[in-house]
């Protein structure tokens, strides 16, 4: 798999020890990266990781493909509907949108609020992700 070790791949390989605890792997790693410019760039992106990833299999949607998807590590299914409900967790609180970023700097001024604005946002996202996500498990709903 060429993608997994071009440049995205390596991005989405370095945050996936932070992001594994909310049930993602590097795939979603890359389309939240991607997704700072915009929370709609995730959808194209995980379509462009899975037609690289797979362009000599077949032509079937995302979603079958995410359906079909197999962790190499696990055997399992690699997205359940509980990692889907934790992404959307995730994205309903984080900061995704650096135009907003960039928007709050003008507005006031100075680095300060934007920046407060990035780590506690995107902390809350993670928290309430990590929560919704290990109690999916631990309640048995993660298959």
């Amino acid at each position: 798999m060429r993608l997994e070790h071009s440049f995205a791949g390596s991005v989405g390989r370095a945050i996936e020890p932070a992001i594994a605890p909310l049930g993602f792997d590097w795939r979603i790693g890359i389309g939240l990266v991607t997704s700072l410019a915009a929370r709609e760039v995730m959808v194209s992106t995980m379509a462009t990781v899975f037609h690289l990833s797979d362009a000599d299999e077949d032509n079937s949607s995302l979603r079958q493909q995410m359906r079909d998807a197999v962790d190499p590590r696990t055997g399992k299914r690699a997205y359940t509907p509980l990692i889907g409900i934790s992404l959307m967790v995730f994205y309903v609180l984080a900061c995704q949108c650096m135009s907003t970023v960039a928007v709050v700097r003008r507005e006031t001024n100075s680095w300060r609020w934007p920046i407060l604005m990035l780590v506690m946002m995107n902390s809350l996202a993670w928290l309430a992700s990590f929560v919704v996500f290990q109690a999916g498990r631990a309640l048995g709903l993660g298959s």
